[in-house]
């Protein structure tokens, strides 16, 4: 019986000593943040705080991939399909939505929030783009140079050619240019291609009423128009947004925009801007909680101050000088997105031909 004690004394003198020279359990070390890549154009841009909201809710690092403008990006997305730069694609406008589409990178994915959504925006049935924002590219006239020279302002695409109004215009090449590809659209869509006036006329009447063409948005509007720059164009292509971002922008100097917008039937163009996520991506579900996040109202009530255009979320606030200042037209130019597929490179060269040559 005593032998039995000592043994059983032993064995647990054993134990304890082994228990206590055994290492301690690692505490588990938390798993740093993922990376998140958001490719775009250049001209995609969002708050601080609004992106570090998303970054602290799903322990992520948002990381943002510039890629030029809305062709150039989208070009170099389809070129890496095989290995994807990114897990988020924005900036696929309904210009280049069929290709985008044609080119199969984007998986479908119908986030939280599409409900808040109209309806005419969602033009991927399939979901592999959805819309996010959306803006309208008109003409935009110099107030104060109209009422100096005792001239009615342009309210339609006809009045354009107009005598009085020779010399007075400054548009954008739709070969180099988006809001210039988005005012030939909205030529396209007003006059079409057939009947006894054509958007080809219109375009002929305008290279004889003096119509003066630059290679991008920024020459027209700052160096050519006559309240942004030192020209002498008071109709220079531009957005529905410009004459509230003038009165933003002034910090105060202005009460009222210096320009108003031309808004009759078919004179503009709707851009819309649409998100996916890229096949290939190896974090899908931060992914999709990305583009949940992107239509919640916080993101989209940021919209209009970044980007200026409207927030695709009807429910998403919209700043003051949106609601005092920025217009949109009841009846823009409409072509879909599959007719500019097939003619975009047709329409340009054509207008080339009138307009340039």
């Amino acid at each position: 019986m005593k032998k039995q004690l000592c043994l059983l004394l032993a064995f647990v003198i054993l134990t304890g000593l082994a228990t206590a020279c055994r290492p301690a359990a690692a505490t588990p070390t938390p798993a740093g943040p993922r990376t998140l890549v958001l490719m775009s154009h250049d001209s995609f841009a969002v708050s601080e705080d609004v992106i570090a909201e998303f970054e602290e809710a799903h322990n992520a690092k948002v990381q943002f991939l510039p890629s030029g403008d809305a062709g150039a990006a989208l070009n170099q997305a389809i070129l890496s399909k095989a290995n994807p730069l990114a897990d988020v694609f924005f900036g696929v406008d309904n210009t280049f939505l069929s290709r985008a589409l044609q080119a199969g990178i984007f998986e479908p994915y119908k986030p939280r929030g599409l409900e808040n959504v109209p309806d005419e925006l969602k033009l991927d049935p399939e979901y592999r783009l959805v819309p996010v924002d959306y803006g309208d590219v008109c003409l935009n006239y110099d107030k104060s140079y109209f009422e100096e020279k005792g001239l009615t302002p342009p309210q339609t695409l006809e009045d354009l050619t107009r005598p009085e109004l020779k010399g007075l215009t400054v548009v954008e090449n739709p070969a180099t240019s988006s809001p210039g590809l988005c005012f030939l659209l909205a030529t396209v869509g007003h006059f079409g291609e057939s009947g006894d006036y054509t958007y080809l006329d219109f375009w002929r009447d305008m290279r004889a009423n003096d119509v003066l063409v630059t290679e991008g948005w920024e020459d027209a509007y700052w160096g050519q128009s006559t309240w942004a720059g030192e020209g002498n164009r008071p109709i220079v292509v531009s957005y529905a947004t410009s004459p509230a971002a003038e009165v933003y922008f002034s910090e105060g100097a202005l009460e009222e925009p210096p320009t108003g917008n031309v808004l009759g039937d078919g004179a503009c163009f709707r851009q819309i801007e649409f998100v996916g996520i890229l096949k290939g991506t190896k974090n899908r579900d931060l992914a999709e909680a990305f583009i949940d996040f992107m239509l919640s109202e916080h993101f989209q009530e940021d919209i209009p101050l970044q980007m200026w255009v409207f927030p695709a979320n009807e429910k998403a606030a919209l700043p003051q000088v949106f609601l005092d200042f920025a217009e949109i037209p009841e009846r823009p130019a409409v072509v879909s997105p599959e007719a500019i597929a097939k003619n975009r490179e047709a329409w340009i060269e054509a207008w080339t031909e009138v307009v340039l040559r």
